[in-house]
């Protein structure tokens, strides 16, 4: 029987429907030994190293550039990243996303840089990324091939993480295209083994690698109880994980892209119970930018984004950020809402078909409430104490994070008239 190897959430018009397996033909050859789960190399909890305390920040080309990326686009991104500010305020990671290699591996079986994309090689990229105090992260798949059709980590794994080391990685992004199941093997059981072996490959060199794992991503619709053990053990093998659909392409309409916010968040918001401190639920990138969205819309993802402790990586043109974006991205407030040390995920306190509410504690005895209009007309939105789980007080403090804004309330919290698609956040102090 040919495998079935599987293609990528987002990539293609059909995975914005389903995560669904790719025709059989697409691997000629049978499924490598290395792709039969082994027990004995299933992943020890808490083996990989907490590399990121706090939700990581940063920037990848793959939702504005697709694969028209080269060294001179990311190295110019990285730039603005620091001329905007960005960089100061913790985008700091430049990842490097799917199309970097040559089609075949080189004849000692080693990744290859394209050549006419990247003439210097990644060990050059990466050094330029580190004199600009930036961090460097790469992209891989744990199948035989990436999900556009480059060479795939399995089968090198070892060879690879080394390799990656070399290069002085900071950051890996691992998907999970073209993966193929072994008969008398579940789906499940060869992602987990693969991811696990990934994983080990990247602690083994010694280096810190930040290791981000899509494999919850190609489990999103297997049933919830499959889904969830995904993400159990994803954050056992690295230390963040895409949950679900990637978010718009920047050839995207604004209305699609706006949709997939808003999918994107409530299927994330729905997982709170799984994140911990240091392994972070991520909902894919931020589209702050030249995308077409409204001020209000990207300002909600933002928020959003925030409220849910998720890993802030903006996928845009930043070398052309408007101001209004790089205020978005770059606010100060909101952004310490993200990377707070309680590490905490928000959680639904109440929603309905048209908005959404959240809280988050905060380390200094703070709470962060976000209230979210996703219809079509204004709202007035409010949520008691009780429900936003405030401890009891005379009164409340309310710093509107967006606006600057500070009020008192002796009772509810409310946000009157929100536009739509528009989230007012606060933070809210007792007393």
């Amino acid at each position: 029987m040919s495998p079935s190897p599987v293609s990528r959430p987002g990539r293609a018009l059909a995975g914005l429907t389903a995560v669904a397996a790719c025709s059989a033909g697409l691997l000629a050859a049978p499924a490598p030994a290395s792709a039969a789960p082994d027990p004995a190399r299933a992943p020890a909890a808490g083996t990989y190293p907490n590399l990121a305390p706090r939700p990581p920040m940063g920037w990848n080309n793959w939702s504005y550039y697709m694969c028209d990326i080269n060294e001179k686009t990311v190295l110019d991104n990285a730039r603005a990243l620091v001329r905007t500010g960005l960089a100061g305020k913790g985008y700091r990671t430049v990842t490097i996303d799917d199309c970097w290699m040559g089609r075949a591996r080189g004849s000692r079986g080693e990744l290859v840089a394209d050549p006419v994309k990247f003439p210097h090689g990644m060990a050059y990229l990466g050094r330029q990324l580190h004199r600009m105090g930036l961090k460097f992260g790469i992209y891989e798949d744990v199948g035989t091939l990436t999900c556009e059709k480059f060479p795939g980590s399995l089968g090198h794994f070892q060879e690879d993480a080394a390799q990656f080391a070399e290069w002085k990685v900071d950051y890996v992004k691992a998907d999970g295209c073209n993966v193929p199941v072994a008969p008398g093997h579940t789906k499940e059981e060869t992602y987990r083994d693969l991811y696990g072996q990934m994983s080990r490959a990247l602690r083994d060199t010694g280096r810190p690698i930040t290791f981000s794992v899509s494999a919850p991503a190609y489990f999103q619709f297997d049933g919830d109880t499959v889904w969830h053990q995904v993400i159990g053990w994803s954050a056992e093998v690295g230390n963040l994980w895409r949950g679900g659909r990637d978010v718009a392409l920047q050839q995207s309409t604004p209305a699609a892209k706006w949709s997939s916010i808003v999918y994107n968040f409530r299927y994330n918001a729905k997982l709170s119970g799984l994140q911990k401190p240091g392994r972070w639920n991520d909902p894919d990138f931020l589209l702050a930018g030249d995308t077409g969205l409204t001020r209000e819309e990207i300002q909600s993802q933002m928020s959003l984004w925030a409220m849910m402790a998720a890993p802030l990586i903006s996928s845009t043109d930043v070398t052309g950020l408007s101001g209004q974006a790089r205020s978005v991205l770059g606010n100060k407030n909101v952004i310490a809402v993200d990377q707070d040390a309680l590490g905490v995920q928000g959680h639904l306190v109440q929603q309905d078909d048209g908005s959404a509410v959240l809280a988050k504690p905060l380390r200094n005895g703070d709470t962060a409430i976000a209230l979210f209009n996703s219809g079509a007309t204004t709202r007035t939105l409010s949520v008691t104490t009780a429900a936003a789980g405030l401890p009891q007080a005379g009164s409340y403090r309310l710093h509107e994070l967006v606006t600057g804004r500070r009020t008192r309330s002796g009772g509810d919290i409310v946000a009157r008239d929100v536009p739509p698609h528009s989230t007012v956040l606060y933070r809210v102090t007792p007393g």
